[in-house]
């Protein structure tokens, strides 16, 4: 796959969480089972302490917050619930389009773009 997105790029759903938050361990068993059941979608873990030049400087301020992104930018950013029925529905949403705007933080969009360069 290229580093670049591109109008064929899936889409790519980023967990942003942390090692030591108990919600979040408890999470990436529901995060897993989504990449193995959304096959045509991207799946990336990322812990912001041990990455947080990475996702610096964009301020994670809850658990579990997810970026979903496709070649034109962000769609969404923000803390989710964290239930399977919750992302379910949040997955089905981003797949069929329905969305504003692009994310109007330009932080933000420039993560997605370096999530989008994860090998």
């Amino acid at each position: 796959m290229s580093d670049t997105p591109s109008s064929s790029s899936p889409l790519l759903v980023a967990c942003l969480c942390a090692e030591w938050c108990g919600s979040c361990r408890d999470y990436r068993s529901i995060f897993e089972e989504a990449a193995q059941a959304h096959s045509d979608m991207r799946f990336v873990w990322v812990d912001i302490e041990d990455e947080s030049e990475f996702v610096d400087p964009v301020e994670v301020e809850n658990f579990p917050t997810l970026l979903v992104t496709d070649a034109d930018g962000a769609r969404f950013f923000g803390t989710v619930l964290p239930h399977k029925d919750t992302l379910w529905r949040l997955l089905r949403t981003e797949r069929e389009g329905r969305r504003g705007a692009p994310h109007p933080d330009a932080d933000v969009q420039a993560l997605a773009k370096r999530v989008w360069s994860r090998r």
